[in-house]
């Protein structure tokens, strides 16, 4: 398996084109826009997004500034971030690997829709690390993957397309881990979704060193009040 996930990158840039021209066929109901507006009306207004695997731009980026935000897209293929800054020159288009992005600068959102799942469990792992870098305070988190555990391998256009999931249980377990809060999980949700799964989580508001201040405990505090609840 691992074989063919490691041939994701190359598979994007090879049908480039013809990806986006599937992407697009049908872009005035497109069928998972509900769950991208409603990751914009969980964001403040002209707030910043990442988008990893952000693909040709349109139509997911496009709505999004089109709203009013302004998009950081990061996506593997040369060729469709040449779409991306052609068509939104005035966004940030970087071709990079999502897996060791380090851009040192903080989001408010970070949106990881139909690409994320093309990575191996273990990498989808240490991207929770990624996400926390690029997180600022109540940050929100869009990405979607498999019902349950497991690896897969579809077809697209005569070649084989690796997908992986962990479990909802691993999912929520990472999430706490780098302090975000699940707001909702649907389950191969075809009526918005287009049959995807998706996770959308908050990130739990960053205490300000004032506020720690005044949850400092007594200096007579007995071990288990200075842990706190």
């Amino acid at each position: 398996m691992k074989e063919l996930a490691d041939r994701i990158i190359d598979h994007y840039e090879r049908h480039a084109r013809d990806w986006d021209a599937d992407r697009n066929r049908h872009v005035g109901s497109w069928n998972d826009k509900p769950w991208h507006d409603r990751f914009i009306a969980a964001l403040p207004p002209a707030a910043s997004v990442l988008d990893l695997g952000c693909g040709s731009g349109h139509p997911v980026a496009r709505n999004m500034v089109e709203r009013g935000l302004h998009v950081t897209g990061v996506d593997s293929s040369p060729s469709l971030i040449s779409l991306c800054r052609r068509r939104l020159p005035d966004q940030d288009w970087l071709v990079g690997d999502m897996r060791s992005l380090r851009l040192r600068r903080q989001f408010d959102g970070i949106l990881a829709w139909d690409s994320f799942f093309h990575l191996t469990p273990d990498d989808q792992r240490r991207m929770f690390s990624v996400f926390a870098q690029h997180a600022a305070s109540s940050t929100v988190l869009m990405f979607n993957s498999g019902p349950d555990y497991g690896e897969a391998v579809g077809d697209y256009r005569g070649d084989h397309l690796y997908h992986a999931s962990l479990s909802a249980d691993e999912y929520t377990e990472l999430l706490d881990g780098i302090g975000f809060d699940v707001i909702v999980h649907a389950i191969e949700d075809w009526a918005t979704g287009g049959g995807r799964t998706v996770w959308l989580a908050r990130g739990r508001a960053k205490r300000t060193l004032q506020n720690e201040g005044s949850l400092t405990p007594r200096r007579h505090a007995s071990p288990a009040a200075a842990r706190g609840p």
